[in-house]
């Protein structure tokens, strides 16, 4: 009862936010409104979210701050606009959160608006946190190279309807990752877990554990190779979460993107090319204290 009553003052909040996203947004003013002292505001949101309160403003401030980009605004009216003093001010905050400067990034942003949060729903799908606007990545034909396992399944339409395979013989024990790295040796770090089954398989379940396939690499027997198709993606991050809660986090960002995401969207799944889990070395817990990895879900236009 009290965390439903924690999440629906949190929503409160956050949609505040949201109505006042070009405002100057006074933290202690949040948590005034929720009823807490700003310190137990504070984690609670953080503990909610994933989110401390002012990272997810900055955060949220730059997605809608995006869209007017993309929609033709100059950057300079958009940072006044969104509280930024300056040009490069704007720039730098959008380089720290998104990793690469504004003129850069726009390419690869969603047409739509950033969708409003329902917490409740994210909580009830486990993703460990919020999940935020996809990048969308035009991508060229690439081939992979890995291990194919078949287990019997029934309905299983997209790659969040695996199994729990990761206890098969092989992945278990990082066998079949080391021989995939020694044997092959690719150039790129990270590993794919492709879906290979068709619609028409209701009943088994094949899925590819795989790197990259560098030109020219021979390939030893026993692998199986994969040529996916040029495709446009769109690319989300699961939460950073402690690894405990890894894999309830991927399910839910999975759930999120199927029946949160797509329907908002103006984007359909393109079903000539493959979906496809990535996991790099942001995943390895021994390194990071929390983890996360990319779901790619190849996309085209709503008809």
């Amino acid at each position: 009862m009290i965390l439903i009553q924690q999440l629906h003052m949190l929503q409160q909040v956050i949609d505040y936010i949201e109505e006042h996203i070009k405002d100057q947004i006074d933290s202690e003013k949040l948590a005034a409104m929720a009823g807490y002292s700003p310190y137990h505001f504070y984690r609670i949101f953080h503990k909610h979210t994933g989110y401390t309160l002012m990272d997810y403003v900055v955060k949220r401030k730059l997605q809608y701050a995006l869209h007017e980009l993309v929609n033709g605004k100059k950057v300079i009216e958009i940072a006044m606009d969104y509280g930024f003093d300056t040009h490069a001010g704007f720039t730098k905050a959008f380089k720290k959160c998104f990793g690469s400067p504004p003129s850069l990034y726009k390419i690869h942003c969603p047409k739509s608006l950033p969708q409003k949060l329902d917490l409740i729903a994210i909580h009830q799908k486990n993703t460990g946190g919020i999940v935020m606007q996809p990048m969308i990545v035009n991508r060229e034909s690439f081939t992979v190279a890995g291990k194919t396992f078949k287990v019997n399944v029934e309905n299983v339409s997209y790659t969040r309807d695996a199994p729990a395979i990761w206890d098969q013989e092989g992945l278990a024990d990082g066998s079949i990752e080391r021989l995939l790295y020694q044997s092959l040796a690719p150039k790129k770090h990270g590993e794919y877990c492709i879906n290979l089954s068709s619609t028409a398989a209701e009943d088994t379940f094949t899925y590819l554990f795989a790197v990259e396939l560098d030109a020219d690499t021979s390939l030893p027997g026993g692998l199986t190779t994969l040529q996916l198709p040029a495709a446009t993606y769109a690319v989300f991050r699961t939460p950073s979460v402690e690894v405990e809660k890894f894999a309830s986090a991927i399910k839910g960002t999975w759930k999120y993107i199927l029946e949160d995401w797509f329907p908002q969207s103006s984007y359909e799944v393109d079903d000539t090319a493959y979906d496809f889990e990535y996991y790099d070395e942001h995943c390895h817990h021994w390194d990071f204290e929390k983890v996360y990895m990319e779901i790619h879900i190849p996309i085209k236009d709503r008809c």
